[in-house]
């Protein structure tokens, strides 16, 4: 050990070799209590005292605690207010507290000295702190050896390893949050796939479709849809009122009330009324739930829904004209005894959109407001489309540029499949088996046999067209093709993700220049009854349009 005064013999060297080890040690620990326990037994040994202590300062700096000690007497819980004390003045003042005898010193409390029959003779105090933050103080009690007292030398030292201990509570500090901040990620990821396993998926052909993008780590909104043993599809989509986790568990509590006792309720009228009377009884003040759930007929093409608060639906019809529904009645979780009126209408060829607020109330690219005109807008630019496509077109609108949501995104669309949607690779040889799955699929939908010819044959050369034009033959692409009957036509729909084209740059042939598979668009608007290319869905750079009129 060194002489008493460390800051002028031989062995001050030998004091900053240990402090440079103690910081190398506390950087290898991110635990508080293995740091505080490391720091107070090294200490107490290397300034060989018969006591030590390390007083931390609460959230609100009212208090001090000792949260680690060494010596005949473990202090550890005991707390002080600060400001009293020795050891609150060290932490008031910010400047270390040398008293070499505790008996003239006003501040100083034997009330732990009468309790234990410890003696305090003298003390040795320094603030512990990180750029002006009080963090609380580091306390050494008595010199063992006799007769030994604390001096200037050892209130720098103590000062030094206050230093030391001080980064080193910050760093297990700043640890501790980090991890904190880790496992509250992973439980915001576990609900989030929770959440998204609440959520169904569309299968192939099923005429209910719907998406869900959140705007924070979990939603407040959600969507539903299963069939009944009947044919009817039992559908739904809310918002609840707020953020965060207390709003994404009352979506888990209302999706998994609404399957329940949609599957035992037909009676969409009573059902939404059961579900008000079960999300009042236990909501918290000032939650609701906005929804509007419905059945479906494919067969007849019926429909009915009841709106709770909820933003009004939208049918499009098959002339682009647009109905509103709005609200029968308050939101869900208001009050409890409330009634609500079903609505019933008939898809005829249109579509039916339920959403909510944040689709309205998103922002476009150049931070406009989309608003229900916009979103409308999206609607007829895609109505060509599948109802999937024309829904990921508003999220593509709303995230266009990477953009971050300012709300949940949620939309559901109730319309008519499509008679066939199958993706084929864009190769000459698969031509005739994109016919013979045209034929198929035209088969009993009340076309003549020689105008099923035609259209098999203008859509034959307009795959060509993708494969010999659009792609240049390139290996491993694809196309889709897809089918539509809508209001006495029939519209084969073609997505590719090749050059992107216009019908101006498909130049027909000489007739003397005809071959099989080489008609020319000359032929594809002669087999026809109308070619266009319209604006494609997400994911594609083209979309042509093949129309063929059913006679009547």
């Amino acid at each position: 050990m060194t002489s008493s005064n460390h800051s002028l013999t031989p062995d001050a060297a030998g004091d900053i070799q240990w402090l440079a080890s103690l910081s190398q040690d506390f950087a290898a620990s991110l635990s508080m209590p293995e740091t505080l326990d490391n720091a107070i037994a090294q200490i107490m040994s290397y300034l060989e005292v018969e006591a030590a202590s390390i007083f931390l300062l609460d959230p609100g700096e009212a208090t001090l605690t000792c949260l680690a000690c060494a010596g005949a007497v473990d202090i550890r819980g005991l707390t002080v207010a600060n400001g009293q004390g020795i050891v609150g003045r060290a932490v008031s003042s910010g400047q270390p507290q040398l008293v070499r005898d505790v008996a003239a010193d006003g501040d100083f409390s034997g009330a732990i000295d009468a309790l234990t029959g410890f003696r305090t003779r003298s003390i040795l105090c320094a603030p512990l702190q990180v750029k002006g933050r009080k963090l609380g103080a580091l306390e050494v009690i008595n010199k063992r050896a006799a007769d030994a007292n604390f001096d200037a030398g050892d209130c720098q030292l103590l000062q030094a390893l206050a230093g030391v201990v001080s980064l080193a509570i910050h760093n297990a500090r700043m640890a501790e949050a980090l991890l904190e901040q880790e496992r509250m990620r992973r439980d915001l990821d576990l609900a989030r796939e929770i959440q998204r396993g609440l959520l169904p998926q569309s299968p192939p052909g099923f005429p209910v479709c719907a998406i869900n993008l959140p705007a924070l780590e979990v939603s407040g909104d959600f969507y539903d849809f299963f069939p009944l043993p009947d044919g009817r599809i039992v559908w739904g989509l809310g918002d609840v009122s707020g953020k965060g986790m207390n709003a994404a568990l009352l979506m888990a509590k209302t999706i998994s009330l609404f399957r329940c006792l949609g599957k035992r309720e037909p009676d969409i009228g009573r059902l939404l009324a059961d579900l008000n009377d079960e999300i009042a009884e236990t909501a918290l003040f000032g939650m609701f739930v906005t929804m509007v759930l419905g059945t479906y007929e494919p067969a007849s093409g019926a429909v009915r829904l009841v709106n709770a608060g909820h933003q009004p639906p939208l049918l499009r019809q098959r002339d682009g004209n647009y109905v509103e529904f709005a609200a029968a009645g308050p939101p869900l979780g208001v009050l409890p005894g409330m009634s609500y009126e079903a609505v019933a209408l008939q898809l005829d060829g249109g579509r039916l959109f339920v959403f909510t607020d944040g689709v309205t109330e998103g922002l476009r690219e150049d931070g406009s407001m989309l608003g229900l005109a916009g979103l409308q807008a999206i609607f007829d630019a895609h109505a060509g489309a599948a109802a999937s496509d024309q829904l990921a077109a508003v999220a593509d609108t709303l995230q266009s540029g990477g953009r971050r949501l300012r709300d949940d995104l949620t939309l559901l669309a109730i319309a008519p499949p499509p008679l066939l949607d199958r993706e084929f690779p864009a190769e000459s040889g698969v031509l005739a088996e994109v016919r013979a799955t045209l034929e198929a699929a035209l088969n009993g939908v009340g076309l003549a046999a020689e105008a099923v010819g035609e259209l098999v044959l203008a859509v034959n050369e307009a795959c060509m067209n993708i494969i010999q034009h659009g792609y240049a033959y390139a290996e491993g692409q694809v196309f889709r093709l897809r089918l539509w009957r809508d209001d006495g036509m029939l519209q084969v729909h073609l997505l590719d993700h090749g050059r992107p084209a216009r019908l101006d740059d498909l130049c027909p042939r000489a007739l003397d220049e005809l071959r099989p598979g080489g008609l020319g668009v000359h032929f594809m608007r002669q087999l026809s009854d109308g070619i266009a290319y319209l604006p494609p869905p997400p994911g594609y750079d083209n979309l042509l349009q093949i129309s063929k009129r059913l006679k009547a």
